[in-house]
């Protein structure tokens, strides 16, 4: 598998960091990085990051089972994530939900039918000072209100 020419030296300065037998490090980031250039972790990009980082494919497959972040199926160009954990719960991260799966007519890990915008309800963001919170594609917001998520919602291309 090959990845674009900025993929393939953001890769080599990522493995310069670490001696030859700890490559196993850059996995998490090299599935990330390699995610977002593809679309998705695919088992051709599994057994690709075993081979450059001298791990089994079921390591990799592990990792891509434990993390969250990582997806096997293609997200929408715009991956919406809401917190509806506890302290965002609290402060209406239900009721943004609720809001965006009727606003967009998709649930939990869906993506739009023209794939503009993915949804996925999320446990915590570690922002439970500024509740609720939501993450598009790698932008926190804080303090959402239904009017802000509204006008997200319309700046990603979502229909009324």
């Amino acid at each position: 598998m090959t990845f674009s020419p900025e993929l393939e030296a953001k890769i080599e300065r990522m493995f310069s960091q670490y001696p030859p037998d700890r490559r196993r490090s850059a996995v998490i980031p090299m599935l990330m990085y390699a995610q977002d250039e593809i679309g998705s972790v695919t088992r051709e990009l599994v057994e690709e990051v075993a081979r450059r980082t001298g791990i089994t494919p079921l390591a990799v497959d592990e990792v891509v089972t434990y993390y969250s972040m990582l997806h096997r199926m293609p997200l929408g160009k715009s991956h919406v994530q809401i917190c509806t954990n506890i302290s965002c719960m609290l402060n209406g991260g239900t009721e943004l939900w609720e809001q965006a799966t009727r606003r967009l007519g998709i649930g939990h890990k869906e993506v739009s039918a023209d794939g503009k915008i993915s949804l996925e309800e999320v446990e915590c963001m570690g922002a439970c000072s500024w509740a609720p919170a939501i993450q598009v594609n790698y932008d926190f917001y804080h303090q959402v209100t239904p009017q802000k998520l509204d006008e997200m919602l319309t700046q990603l291309g979502a229909a009324r």
